[in-house]
């Protein structure tokens, strides 16, 4: 991981052991997401990481407060923002990012991403016509660890690529099934018109 210099405080990454055994108590499910994902996708690592990201269900939240007793939690509200998240309290749709540390002169060590859900369908938050069963939404690594699935994932990426999405991309592009490129192309048409990515999904 890499320390990271932000504007609300460094970030110093929990190492992906110590969340995976930090979240292994939740009941309910949880996976790790962003850049890291990709990498447990593809079962090998090739960049560095500025922080650490575990996605849960916006009605599974205080699942968090849980996992990470005793932590400070502040969310960004609004976005661009951040303040306390108070123990209880329950997110509305719109808040979707908490950054988390152990205490007030500790580094952010994990950071939390919320999305929706209806019944047992995932619906993005950046687009509600893109959904899925929730039983189709993750993965398993070789050590256990749940992570969201690449083209899930990717989607997000896409929207605002930068050159380590492209790398991201280009790591798991072999790793990806003809059924995962198709979706990935049509969410990203759908959602996002023309892009540079396409192409090279569908080639």
């Amino acid at each position: 991981m890499t320390r990271l210099h932000a504007p609300f405080g460094d970030w110093d990454p929990a190492p992906l052991r110590e969340v995976a055994a930090l979240f292994s108590g939740s009941d309910c499910p949880w996976w790790i997401a962003g850049g890291i994902a990709i990498e447990l996708a593809v079962g090998r690592r090739w960049r560095s990481h500025g922080d650490i990201d575990v996605l849960l269900l916006r009605r599974d939240q205080l699942a968090a407060q849980r996992a990470l007793a005793g932590w400070q939690w502040w969310a960004a509200d609004p976005p661009g923002s951040l303040r306390p998240w108070a123990p209880g309290e329950v997110l509305p749709v719109g808040i979707h990012d908490i950054w988390c540390r152990p205490g007030p002169g500790d580094p952010w060590r994990i950071q939390i991403m919320l999305d929706e859900s209806e019944g047992v369908e995932w619906v993005s938050r950046r687009d509600s016509r893109m959904r899925r069963p929730l039983d189709t939404l993750g993965a398993t690594s070789a050590d256990g660890i749940p992570y969201l699935v690449p083209d899930v994932q990717l989607f997000y990426k896409a929207q605002d690529f930068r050159p380590k999405d492209e790398a991201d991309l280009t790591a798991v592009l072999p790793v990806l099934t003809k059924p995962q490129r198709r979706r990935l192309a049509a969410a990203i048409g759908r959602t996002y018109g023309p892009h540079p990515w396409l192409e090279r999904l569908r080639a």
